[in-house]
Order: C-alpha cells, then structure tokens, then sequence
C-alpha cells in the first residue's frame, strides 16, 4: 500500500480543519474524518474520498497516520489520555499534531507517545483559512527526521512552504513566536491608524502609505481594509486564539530566560482586548479595541 492510498484520520473539522480535510481528499488520501460537532462531520461526509468516524475510537483503530487540528493542548491532552485515544492507536501509528500546542506538553507528549510506538510530528500552520483554502499554507515542522520524512507527503497536500525547524516541540514553539510577531504588528497599526484618524488622516490612506513603506507587514497588507476599515471583523481567527497563543509565546520566553518586555505588553494588551470585547470576537477586532482607548466599541 502506497503512503497515498492509506487512510489519513482527521480529527478537529473547524475553519481551518473542513478545507484541509478537502485538501487531502485532491491529493488523493482517502480520509476518515471526526468532530464532535455532528454538522460539521456530516458535512465534510459529502466531499469527495472523506468519510465519517462513528468516534475518535474507530478513527483510531483504522487510521495509519492521524491529523490532529484541535485549538489547544488542553484539548489535545484531553483526548490523548483521558479520553484513552493514545492507547487505541496501534504500534507504528504518526500522529501529527497541526494546531496551536504549547510546546512543552508536546515534547512529553512525544515522549509518551513513544512510548507506546507511536511517532508525533507537531506541524502548526500559519495563513489563515484564505490559504488554507488554496493548500498553500505555510506549516512549520518539530519532530525526529523519520517520522517528519513520512509526515511530508501529508503535510505536502496542506501547504506551499514546508519548513522543518527541530526537534519534538519546535514546530509549536515556532508558531507561538510568530504569533507574538504578527499579534504585536496587528496592535502597533491598530494605534498608529486611530492616531493618524484622530490628527486627520483618512485610515486608508495611512495604511496605503504604511504599506508602501517600512511599516509594512501583515496586517497592513491582508487585514486592515479587508476585515478593519471594512467593520467585517471576520478573518476567521478568534482573538482569544490569538491571546493564548500570546500567553504559550510568554512562557516560552519565561522557560528559556529570554529578554521578554514588549511580550508582556503585548500579552497584557490582548488580554484586556479578550475581556472587553468578549467571547467569540474576531482577532481584528482588535482595532474596534484601540480605537475605544481600550474599551469595546458600541
């Protein structure tokens, strides 16, 4: 049997997960997909060479390399050990772990994992679900060479920039320093905009010249008049997303005695964001946040 023609087990069928899903069913792997929610199971059901799992159970039993897109390690752990899913997986089973994890439960997830024959990949993406709609998301990779080699072929199917950053944990720590690059950026335009507004600057012409400028990054190109000035606020990444992975980023610093000054702000900033703005609120809501001076916008 061809690393193509065997099963891939997906569990976590969100934003994120439901084109992913779609995206290995083109590149050919029959997929066994999971979720809890039954309508987002049921849905990706219909696309082509993905089928549905009765239960994380099953997926475990008939899936030679499992993905897992789930939000946290919380969750992730929840399922591995309490839920009894680990031990369900057969000996010389890769699990490959996509979403946000701190990664310091990963290395001892790694650990016991290994443990019981079992190889774990932790290959967190970056691009939103804009790119993983179109499988060019940017995904980076902690894990031993050979299982991160067989994990290629799947993760190949998911995204444009394959980047292979150490070892077990790295892929996540990676991640949650980015995010700490990106969420900073976001807030440091979100303040210039309402200060260059509040002077007199049309925010659209601000951004176009940031954007033309050194100021540049990701929020002034792909966000601010896409999902701010637009009032959409629907990237499709939740700020308590952003705010955890803030807080993973932070303990990272903390573990490692890196120098940590504008994290904690940042974090702090978020954080406050998080409570002002409440459950369910857009990332890029962030700049309804500033505007109000730190208070939710009506």
């Amino acid at each position: 049997m061809t690393q193509a023609t065997q099963t891939v087990g997906f569990i976590g069928l969100g934003q994120m997960g439901r084109p992913m899903v779609e995206n290995l069913g083109r590149a050919g792997f029959p997929v066994l997909a999971f979720d809890l929610d039954a309508r987002a199971l049921a849905e990706a059901a219909t696309l082509p060479k993905v089928s549905a799992a009765e239960s994380a159970a099953e997926l475990a039993k008939r899936a030679a390399t499992v993905v897992l897109m789930l939000p946290d390690s919380r969750i992730v752990d929840r399922l591995l050990w309490d839920d009894g899913f680990a031990a369900r997986l057969a000996r010389g089973t890769l699990l490959i772990d996509m979403g946000s994890s701190n990664p310091m439960n990963t290395r001892e997830n790694a650990r016991r994992l290994a443990s019981l024959g079992v190889a774990l990949v932790d290959a967190p993406v970056s691009g939103g679900v804009k790119r993983a709609v179109s499988a060019s998301l940017a995904i980076m990779i902690g894990g031993e060479a050979e299982p991160v080699a067989r994990a290629m072929p799947v993760l190949s199917a998911l995204g444009k920039t394959l980047i292979h950053v150490g070892g077990s944990g790295s892929g996540h720590a990676i991640k949650a320093l980015n995010n700490y690059v990106s969420a900073a950026g976001l807030a440091a335009v979100c303040e210039a905009l309402d200060a260059a507004q509040r002077f007199g600057i049309d925010p659209s012409v601000a951004n176009r010249v940031f954007d033309a400028s050194t100021g540049k990054n990701n929020t002034t190109e792909n966000k601010v008049e896409a999902f701010m000035l637009s009032g959409r606020f629907d990237s499709g990444f939740a700020l308590a997303l952003m705010r955890k992975d803030l807080q993973t980023a932070l303990s990272l610093m903390d573990g490692v005695d890196a120098s940590k000054g504008l994290a904690e702000r940042c974090v702090q900033l978020w954080e406050g964001a998080d409570q002002a703005l409440g459950k369910g609120a857009d990332h890029t809501a962030f700049y309804r946040y500033a505007r109000e001076g730190g208070q939710p916008a009506g």
